[in-house]
């Protein structure tokens, strides 16, 4: 599949993807240089061990039953700022995007590792920022999933 990174849409709020996240399923995010790249590869790689996944490494956007009616806004929320430290980590071309695909197995950090993949849209930085600022309105205390700001190191998984 070929795919022209710069004609995909890109979605400029956290309502935009919270409502598409309530029309679809098998949404995903993946942080990375793009589709294109993405797709011309089909694969992830385990940084700590080097081994090729057999899909890509994406977070999953659907909302869990067991989220009871809570506003999909929060969850998709607290979904993009759990990996918000990608960006720095991966560099600036980095950035994160939507796609629907079929989930294949877990990957070393249990992510979901996806194939067929249809990239869907872009995430503007700005719905970062709105994300960030929905969960600090939330009581508890909570970061991004960063392996690397206790340890020094990295681990997770990467695109090839």
């Amino acid at each position: 599949m070929t795919v022209d990174d710069d004609q995909l849409p890109v979605l400029r709020s956290l309502d935009a993807l919270a409502g598409l996240v309530e029309q679809k399923d098998n949404l995903y995010v993946r942080w990375s240089r793009g589709p294109r790249r993405d797709l011309g590869e089909a694969s992830s790689t385990d940084e700590l061990t080097g081994i090729s996944l057999p899909g890509l490494s994406v977070n999953a956007l659907d909302v869990e039953p067991w989220w009871q009616g809570r506003p999909v806004r929060l969850w998709v929320a607290r979904r993009l700022y759990d990996y918000c430290h990608l960006r720095e980590h991966k560099g600036p071309e980095v950035r994160p995007w939507v796609l629907r695909a079929r989930a294949i197995g877990r990957g070393p950090d249990n992510e979901p590792l996806v194939r067929d993949v249809t990239p869907i849209a872009w995430i503007d930085g700005r719905v970062i920022a709105e994300a960030e600022d929905e969960i600090a309105l939330q009581r508890g205390p909570w970061g991004p999933l960063d392996r690397s700001a206790g340890s020094g190191g990295g681990g997770g998984t990467r695109a090839r």
